[in-house]
């Protein structure tokens, strides 16, 4: 059994390759081979999402505090509050974030493949994030 206290891991700053806008990512959890699971706290500031990206066995998103937008190629923004939860596919292109003017922060939960828990790709342009405001 291991036990990681509150506080015992640093945060980090979400970086500008995978990340628009002011995002701090604080792990969770990251389970040791064989297991493949590992979880963090996600909180964006108002404007801030994520870079589009695919997972390779599938992302859960619980949304914890404020309000936030999330998006799958080809499919409408979607309002994501307090309480929902957002499955993503394995491989489905997406993105997620808060919305223009709230802050929104979700646990991400992950399963890596081959070392792999996400393939990042481009930046999600103004005008697409904008279309839902």
């Amino acid at each position: 059994m291991e036990i990681y206290r509150a506080g015992s891991r640093p945060s980090a700053t979400g970086p500008a390759d995978y990340f628009t806008g002011t995002v701090r990512v604080d792990p969770l959890f990251d389970a040791p081979d064989p297991a493949r699971v590992l979880g963090a706290l996600v909180t964006f500031e108002p404007g801030a999402r994520t870079a589009w990206h695919t997972h390779p066995l599938g992302q859960t998103l619980v949304v914890t505090a404020g309000r936030g937008w999330a998006q799958r190629a080809g499919g409408p923004v979607e309002d994501i509050r307090p309480g929902d939860v957002i499955w993503f596919p394995p491989g489905e292109k997406h993105w997620h974030g808060a919305t223009a003017t709230t802050g929104m922060s979700h646990i991400a939960i992950v399963e890596k493949l081959d070392g792999t828990s996400a393939d990042w790709m481009e930046q999600v342009s103004d005008a697409d994030y904008g279309a839902k405001a």
